[in-house]
């Protein structure tokens, strides 16, 4: 301890407090208990006590410190034009810069990707979803039609429900850009020159002739109806006794001679 005391003599000059700027103080008064708390009472284990004993000390010296300075006459504020060079250099500065900035485009890259794995999976989803429901929308329809074909039923209105919904897919496209029918101008020629119209194909098959079996008959087509062959009707085995071709009559004769 003495050697202590005197490496401390040593060290210690009898300079202006001004050159030296040291206080030594307790810490403030604690605004909870209203009472300066002693250094034992501080548990060196709690760091929420142990950082308020160092701010409220720290507190106490700038108290002390700050009119003293200001008697002096001494500036305790910075200027706005102050400089200070910076401890960093400039080309460290730069390769942080550049790290940081290739770190967040990693980040919006990551992001990117991911809200397209997102987009995707959805899109596959509703993909799933539509075809499940053109299968079902398919299967419906075939098997009315083969209750139809075997003359279980006789309604039809599976094709209008076709058509209706594809009129509705088609609304907001089709029907937008085209309208219904010719325009007031093109009536008019068509009443006084008659309509001319399309020639060449003109008896083609049609989508709307194609969609259109009102004519169609299911025990007609399957020869269950009268005159097509059936116990009852004309054909059968009893239309295959008729007489025979020119050619086949002229053999017999030749082969009678």
């Amino acid at each position: 301890q003495e050697g202590l005391k005197q490496c401390l003599a040593e060290l210690r000059q009898q300079l202006a407090w001004v050159e030296r700027l040291d206080v030594t103080l307790g810490p403030v008064p604690d605004p909870v208990s209203q009472s300066a708390s002693a250094s034992d009472a501080v548990d060196p284990e709690n760091d929420f006590q142990r950082e308020m004993s160092f701010y409220r000390q720290a507190q106490a010296a700038v108290l002390e410190a700050l009119p003293r300075l200001r008697k002096l006459q001494v500036p305790t504020r910075r200027p706005d034009d102050y400089f200070a060079e910076m401890a960093k250099s400039d080309q460290q500065m730069q390769k942080i810069r550049q790290k940081l900035k290739s770190k967040q485009e990693a980040m919006e890259r990551s992001e990117k990707a991911k809200q397209l794995r997102a987009m995707r999976k959805y899109g596959k989803k509703v993909q799933v979803e539509i075809l499940q429901r053109r299968q079902k929308e398919k299967k419906n329809m075939l098997n009315a039609v083969k209750k139809y074909q075997k003359g279980l039923s006789d309604k039809l209105d599976f094709l209008d429900e076709e058509q209706t919904a594809s009129q509705g897919n088609k609304k907001g496209s089709a029907s937008q850009r085209t309208k219904k029918g010719p325009n007031a101008k093109r009536r008019y020629k068509n009443q006084k020159f008659g309509f001319g119209g399309k020639k060449k194909g003109s008896k083609w098959n049609t989508k709307e002739s194609f969609n259109d079996v009102s004519s169609f008959q299911s025990k007609v087509a399957h020869n269950k109806g009268p005159g097509k062959g059936g116990r009852g009707g004309k054909g059968g085995k009893k239309a295959l006794n008729k007489r025979p071709g020119k050619r086949a009559r002229q053999k017999m004769k030749n082969r009678a001679r």
